[in-house]
């Protein structure tokens, strides 16, 4: 135990007060524990020349005036004092010494107050001092814990108790300190007005989960059973850390979302939402709730929470992921293509999650990727049958967007196979398909006759367009000669292509079969039969009629030289007639050399009905 051996001021103020007047210096204040004792320190003083043989002394509760009747506590002369004080107390001091130092025992709240003494010297050398003490009656230790206290700083907490009854002495001992530390007792101490306390001191480092903590200290003494427990909250001042927040959010596009965040701080924090640098809320609180409604993709992202008070801050982040079906997909491509070229087509999208991309080409699927955003496909060399219409698809468990798009293949005309001469009687219908991009011109050339007919000759030629194709029909009529060659060609910008039509019917097989000599024979024969039926025609005409009758029709022999029978005298008519056979334009109607395309369709005898049927295969134009 260490005891403090300064003098206090109050007893270097007694000894300074020698040389006399009245005075008196006591604790302005003392303290004591219920059920002990207390011992008021007391020095008074009067003049040098009052040369008392007895010194008397009077201890008043509460008033320091006579005349008011306060309660005696002690009274040198009588001994009588108030029932209150019976057998509590007694003068601990020499009054002849000027020591009035009193004793209290068994002290009870009721004896909490004023503590006033009046010396009695004798006659009317009585004096009431001002100057008094005031007794506290506690019954718990007094401890004493800094203004501020902050986690990861040391700290002293002092556990202080009066020990002014020289008859008990406090023992202190520690409650509720388990991992804070072991306490010193420095022991008993004098205070400035000369009152002692027993004092132990804790130190510790605290923190955050010491906030709150309920630290106690415990006055016992010794062969009683008195015993006093004081306590005090620690009050720990720290930053905030947050302790709740949402993990990772999902959510669907147009759903209600709610993002909590707390944090645990001394004081309060201000808690705040933030994305982006933005701030959506802010308050002081123990936690905030930020309310998102009817989230869109553009809500997608990072919220970042921050709570900060004057002791720090901290700060989380959590992501929010909107689910969304794809947007529209958009396609970066060439538009149109020359043949041979390579073209890159692109098709991007925007989902979450990312989404199946598959690009079509007449429901054929020619790229796919999984959870990508992205689909590029490369067509290296593209030919005519790249072209056409494409699609773009993707989609992802919230659903499905498609963009279609065309990619146009330019290129140099090619006639099809299925191209061909076919001869019936006396027509002959020339089909030439071609398939080109961009739409090709079509001429029909009879090198023979040395003649081409145009395409643009609506008169002689029916053409028609589908997609890629054009079909062009030539019909010629009157040919019961062996049929001409006839060579189609087509041209565009990016070339031209040439094809004798090959051709298939009767006519053609017939001529092929009998040769050379046979058909010079045959042809002789015709002449012959030719001119016997004109002689007897001549004949019975002569005997008949002088003329022909208006509504006949000449008979018509074609040969090499383009002759025509009957009223030989018209060389005019013979030249027309050898100019609509070539394919031109003439004026004269005997010829029937008309090539529009509705007459296949016409049904005035039973030859042009086989020949549009034995053609049609030919003339079908598909659609696709």
């Amino acid at each position: 135990m260490i005891f403090l051996t300064a003098l206090p001021l109050f007893w270097i103020m007694i000894a300074a007060s020698r040389g006399g007047h009245w005075g008196a210096w006591m604790p302005s204040s003392i303290s004591a524990f219920e059920g002990t004792c207390v011992s008021i320190p007391c020095r008074f003083d009067f003049p040098d020349e009052l040369r008392p043989a007895v010194v008397h002394g009077v201890w008043y509760f509460n008033s320091p005036y006579p005349k008011n009747y306060p309660p005696v506590v002690f009274k040198s002369r009588t001994q009588v004092v108030h029932e209150s004080f019976q057998g509590r107390s007694r003068l601990l001091g020499d009054l002849g010494l000027r020591n009035c130092t009193l004793l209290l025992s068994n002290l009870s709240p009721e004896l909490g107050g004023k503590y006033y003494f009046r010396g009695d010297l004798g006659g009317y050398n009585q004096y009431t001092f001002s100057e008094h003490s005031v007794l506290d009656i506690i019954n718990t230790p007094n401890i004493v814990v800094p203004l501020e206290v902050v986690a990861g700083t040391e700290v002293e907490v002092s556990c202080l108790v009066p020990d002014n009854c020289p008859e008990l002495r406090p023992e202190l001992s520690w409650l509720g300190h388990d991992g804070l530390g072991e306490p010193a007792v420095l022991g008993r101490l004098r205070e400035d007005e000369g009152t002692w306390v027993q004092m132990s001191l804790l130190h510790f480092v605290p923190t955050r989960e010491a906030n709150g903590l309920r630290l106690g200290c415990q006055a016992s003494f010794p062969n009683t059973t008195l015993q006093f427990e004081g306590y005090a909250s620690l009050d720990v001042k720290y930053p905030p850390v947050i302790v709740e927040m949402n993990s990772s959010v999902e959510a669907i596009e147009g759903s209600h979302v709610g993002l909590l965040c707390g944090a645990d701080s001394n004081p309060l924090p201000l808690l705040t939402w933030m994305r982006d640098g933005t701030v959506l809320r802010e308050a002081v609180a123990e936690s905030l709730f930020l309310e998102l409604d009817e989230v869109t993709p553009g809500e997608d992202g990072v919220y970042a929470c921050l709570a900060e008070n004057a002791y720090g801050q901290d700060n989380r982040t959590v992501e929010l992921s909107v689910m969304y079906a794809p947007w529209k997909p958009t396609v970066n491509v060439t538009v149109v293509a020359v043949e041979g070229e390579t073209v890159s087509i692109l098709c991007s999208t925007q989902s979450n999650p990312d989404p199946i991309l598959t690009i079509f080409k007449e429901k054929q699927i020619l790229a796919t990727v999984i959870y990508e955003s992205e689909l590029q496909v490369e067509l290296p060399a593209v030919t005519p049958e790249d072209d056409g219409e494409y699609w773009c698809v993707a989609e992802n468990q919230y659903g499905q967007r498609a963009t279609a798009f065309n990619l146009s293949v330019e290129f140099a005309p090619v006639i099809l196979l299925e191209s061909h001469c076919a001869a019936a009687r006396d027509t002959v219908q020339c089909l030439c398909v071609v398939k080109s991009n961009p739409e090709p011109s079509v001429a029909f050339e009879l090198p023979s006759r040395n003649v081409t007919v145009n395409e643009t000759e609506r008169e002689f030629v029916y053409s028609e367009r589908s997609g890629l194709l054009l079909t062009s029909i030539l019909t010629l009529r009157g040919q019961a000669q062996a049929p001409p060659r006839v060579i189609c060609t087509s041209r565009n910008l990016y070339g031209t292509k040439s094809l004798e039509l090959p051709f298939q019917g009767a006519h053609r097989l017939m001529w092929a079969k009998i040769g050379p000599v046979g058909a010079v024979v045959a042809f002789a024969i015709l002449i012959a039969i030719v001119c016997y039926i004109t002689q007897t025609r001549r004949k019975k005409n002569v005997t008949e009629s002088p003329s022909f009758s208006a509504g006949d029709n000449p008979p018509v022999l074609f040969s090499s030289d383009f002759r025509i029978s009957g009223a030989p005298e018209k060389s005019e008519r013979r030249l027309g007639s050898e100019r609509r056979l070539l394919g031109l334009r003439g004026e004269h109607p005997e010829l029937d050399l008309s090539f529009s395309h509705s007459d296949l369709g016409k049904r005035p005898t039973k030859d042009s009905y086989t020949l549009t049927e034995e053609l049609a295969e030919y003339a079908e134009i598909r659609v696709k």
